[in-house]
């Protein structure tokens, strides 16, 4: 197979973004530098806030500033795209009619990967943007998976983790995760879905995925884009 170039819009956010190019490197089935995916990131932090746009219209609109670095990644050569933000796929349609290559979906391919797991009620941590247009309620639904999402109180506290801590580079406790995961698996989930690239660092920090029950998105963007670019994954 042809090896492909990787195009990552990133910025989205900024530490989610290098740990998403961390993990394809750690991931990559190789054992020499030339052996690894060509990759270009644009690590953008100009892009507005996506929850922020989707609550309310009258916020900064993300999407002019995603279908610029679409283009620019179009332009240095890159044969396919992702985006390391599960909130960011609101514009996933209208960005991929906008653009040359490729956008890999990774909502759609979490949805598959715990369908391919025998899951069958699955919990969904993701921002208050994400849960609010259905996404991944939607995929879920259309694998034959029951959604499970937080009450409005446990979702404050994910949301004050997601903006209070990771965004603002604190670290959380595993208290507070506790809490989260606690009140999840109460719900009967036999798998937790970590919808949000902010999470995969609370994943890092405490080896969620250690626990089988846990699917990280951003790992299953990895490996997909490791496999749609020509090469294995570890």
């Amino acid at each position: 197979m042809t090896k492909k170039t990787l195009g990552i819009i990133g910025g989205v956010g900024p530490l989610a973004t290098m740990l998403l190019g961390e993990m394809i490197v750690r991931r990559t089935k190789a054992s020499t530098d030339q052996e690894h995916m060509h990759c270009i990131i644009d690590n953008d932090t100009r892009i507005p806030d996506r929850t922020a746009y989707i609550l309310d219209h009258t916020k900064p609109n993300p999407f002019p500033v995603m279908v610029q670095d679409a283009g620019k990644l179009v332009g240095m050569g890159v044969d396919v795209i992702c985006i390391p933000c599960n909130t960011a796929h609101y514009f996933y349609d209208d960005l991929a009619k906008d653009t040359a290559v490729p956008i890999l979906h990774m909502i759609r391919e979490t949805a598959q990967k715990v369908k391919n797991l025998g899951a069958k009620k699955v919990g969904v941590l993701g921002t208050k943007g994400t849960l609010s247009t259905n996404l991944y309620q939607n995929a879920l639904r259309e694998q034959g998976i029951e959604p499970i999402v937080p009450d409005d109180a446990l979702q404050d506290v994910l949301m004050e983790i997601i903006y209070e801590y990771i965004k603002a580079g604190r670290s959380i406790s595993r208290e507070m995760w506790q809490r989260i995961e606690d009140a999840m698996f109460a719900e009967d989930c036999d798998h937790i879905v970590l919808g949000c690239t902010e999470l995969s660092i609370v994943n890092r920090d405490f080896a969620l995925d250690q626990d089988s029950r846990y699917v990280d998105a951003m790992v299953t963007l990895a490996d997909r884009a490791i496999e749609v670019c020509g090469y294995e994954h570890v």
